[in-house]
């Protein structure tokens, strides 16, 4: 159990922290043996259940191990703390370092509260498990490193994984940036016309009782119904967002369902695919390298993919693995990886260098994610295009049209 402790040393410096022991005896012993006394006590459940001051609390809460970093903060800290671990530096003396330089405030007391740990003489990755804040891949890899006496090494390629975690996320928002850019565009052009435009236009057409052609009937009804029924309109999509929203969280089905779809999009499942693929290979590439052993590795590699889909079939494979058979075979079996994936781990488990063969295939598919990602963009930005002229266009057109004819009943 974790004790959370206040103490004072011989100096009668007061210090705060927690310690894992079988028993509260045996936790106030071991603070004697570091020569602290025990002011209060508490059991991680009574600490967490303890009012907290209004002073401390903050937007995301008090609890801390609850709080989330942005994966280029840690890639900042797993960069140096690598070259930290290289250059022969202690590890609390590493976090001090971390802590001085460290501006924002809830990772300045992640930081913080490892660094006490630290010092009570718990392994820096069983620090690091409290925490949301890293994650599961992070804290094992860093535990391979204390196992086989390299943390630098184990920091190294938590950085690695990082920084092609952030590459692959840049690459994919870069892709739909401008789509999306130029939806919004449509839709802010669709509530102008809708709000402002078409509905001086109907006015017109009505006081000159001008005979309107069917594509203007029909243009100036949709106007009519977006201009009195908005409220209702943005009731009904918040209320379909939400509820996607939620079944997609909480219904398993729904959500597989949902992610075995989006990989039949189109160019998009298949950029989708190789990118999780991508990911997979690099994690299970640096996971397998750092000792973790094969069934677990796969456990965690699944658990980083946000596809439940893909997820499944991971777990499947995970329990085929379990009972001795090869992951090439297990994989085998579902069309999701392909055919050049299962013969490149079938060559890895064979020759006995999965991790390098994980490693070059992860290359290969982040490769072909990047060059993906260029042909979607090449191709949604003309539809886009044409999309925005197709809605321009009608809404000119069924204008153009009733003006004609107003002009030969005026003249």
């Amino acid at each position: 159990m974790r004790y959370f402790y206040t103490a004072v040393n011989h100096k009668n410096k007061k210090s705060h922290g927690s310690i894992n022991a079988e028993t509260k005896a045996e936790a106030i012993l071991r603070l004697q043996n570091e020569g602290l006394t025990a002011l209060a006590l508490t059991s991680g459940e009574a600490a967490d259940s303890a009012p907290k001051s209004v002073w401390n609390m903050e937007l995301t809460g008090n609890d801390i191990h609850k709080a989330k970093v942005s994966k280029k903060k840690l890639l900042a800290m797993m960069n140096q703390m690598g070259v930290m671990m290289k250059a022969g530096v202690s590890l609390p003396m590493a976090m001090e370092v971390l802590i001085d330089g460290e501006k924002d405030k809830n990772f300045r007391r992640i930081l913080s509260e490892m660094n006490r740990d630290l010092y009570t003489g718990a392994p820096i990755s069983e620090t690091m498990a409290k925490f949301r804040a890293f994650p599961t891949i992070v804290v094992n890899i860093v535990h391979s490193g204390e196992t086989n006496g390299r943390l630098d090494t184990a920091f190294q390629r938590c950085a690695n994984i990082l920084e092609k975690e952030i590459e692959l996320g840049a690459k994919i928002r870069g892709a739909t940036g401008y789509p999306l850019f130029l939806l919004f565009l449509t839709l802010l052009l669709m509530v102008l016309m809708n709000a402002i435009v078409l509905p001086n236009f109907s006015m017109i057409f009505k006081e000159f009782g001008a005979d309107l052609p069917q594509i203007t009937v029909h243009v100036m009804s949709l106007s009519t119904f977006i201009t009195e029924k908005w409220p209702l309109i943005l009731l009904t999509i918040f209320l379909l967002v939400s509820a996607f929203i939620l079944l997609k969280k909480r219904s398993v089905p729904f959500s597989r369902a949902v992610d075995r779809s989006l990989l039949k999009i189109p160019g998009i499942g298949p950029l989708l695919r190789k990118s999780y693929i991508a990911r997979f290979c690099r994690i299970m590439s640096s996971l397998v390298e750092s000792g973790v052993e094969i069934v677990k590795a796969l456990e965690i590699a699944r658990d980083v993919l946000p596809n439940r889909y893909i997820k499944d079939q991971l777990s499947q494979i995970a329990e085929e693995v379990k009972v001795g058979s090869s992951i090439n075979a297990s994989m085998a079996k579902f069309p999701v990886f392909d055919a050049l994936l299962v013969s490149m781990i079938k060559v890895g488990e064979e020759s006995g260098m999965l991790a390098e063969t994980l490693e070059k295939m992860a290359a290969l598919y982040e490769e072909q994610t990047d060059e993906s990602t260029k042909r979607l963009t090449r191709m949604l930005e003309p539809a886009m295009t044409i999309f925005i002229a197709l809605i321009v266009g009608t809404v000119i057109i069924s204008i153009v049209i009733p003006m004609f004819s107003m002009y030969n009943i005026i003249k």
